[in-house]
């Protein structure tokens, strides 16, 4: 009866390490690296979130690569029509972030798709990588003029989970 006691003590002790590391490790994208294909690693950086996020999405990092963001940190004057301008510390500030998250830093699994088909290339649109295109190419050309889409550009349209990272096909709904 002992030698059955302490195996019950040791199949517990197992199964207690194990919860105990299970539940120590990060929440959401972190705890699965990329989470998955489609999942993006959960980034926080409070200049991005604070200036980018205040017109649009803040794109995830890893959409382009590190030329494609420097170019577009340096041309934040006329950012898609609009004065952008930040003040030049937060503006390097952004940019180290961007860079060292980009598609071409080798720290998600999007990324490395998106560098595997834009090798040498420096878009500022993520909706002109092969990688959208492609991920994109069922969705006709009419459904991105919606009014409840407006263009490529708005993720979170479709992608509701976009501003989580989220933007695996489960969980997209295309609006009317």
């Amino acid at each position: 009866m002992s030698n059955y006691l302490l195996r019950g003590i040791g199949v517990l002790a197992a199964v207690g390490a194990i919860s105990v590391l299970a539940f120590s490790l990060p929440a959401g994208g972190e705890a699965r690296g990329d989470g998955g294909d489609d999942v993006m690693p959960r980034l926080t950086h409070k200049a991005w979130q604070q200036e980018c996020a205040s017109c649009h999405l803040a794109y995830p990092p890893s959409m382009l690569p590190r030329a494609s963001w420097q170019k577009m940190m340096t041309g934040l004057d006329q950012h898609f029509g609009e004065d952008a301008s930040l003040d030049p510390a937060t503006q390097a500030d952004i940019l180290k972030f961007l860079e060292a998250n980009a598609a071409d830093s080798g720290s998600s699994k999007i990324g490395r798709r998106v560098m595997r088909t834009d090798k040498n290339t420096a878009p500022l649109r993520i909706t002109e990588t092969r990688w959208f295109v492609r991920k994109h190419d069922e969705v006709p050309r009419a459904t991105w003029s919606r009014k409840s889409i407006g263009s490529a550009a708005n993720c979170v349209a479709c992608h509701r989970q976009a501003e989580q990272g989220n933007y695996e096909e489960d969980a997209v709904r295309i609006p009317k």
